[in-house]
């Protein structure tokens, strides 16, 4: 599960690409909280552009990743949500918890 992550300021943007199931959800939480540990930043913004396919393991992975930045003080934001996860994410209640960004 490739994760490419760029500081700009208290800004860290994650770059997932790839499937986001079952069998990469671990290591991709792992990652996720190492970036961001080690960036201590304002906000994450998890560009999801490069998703090709999510199951219920990606929601997971957003809501402990946004439970990490509320402890943090800070915030989260979703970008290019694919509409496949975008319908997972929906139907878990997610945008109504995270701001998405097109």
């Amino acid at each position: 599960m490739p994760v490419q992550c760029e500081e700009l300021g208290r800004v860290l943007t994650a770059s997932v690409s790839g499937e986001v199931d079952h069998h990469a959800a671990k290591a991709l939480m792992n990652e996720l909280n190492r970036r961001v540990d080690a960036a201590l930043p304002g906000r994450l913004e998890l560009d999801m552009g490069g998703v090709t396919f999510m199951d219920s393991s990606g929601i997971a992975v957003v809501l402990r990743s946004w439970k990490r930045m509320r402890q943090l003080g800070g915030s989260m934001t979703l970008r290019a949500v694919p509409p496949q996860a975008a319908k997972v994410l929906k139907a878990a209640g997610v945008d109504k918890l995270i701001p998405w960004e097109e």
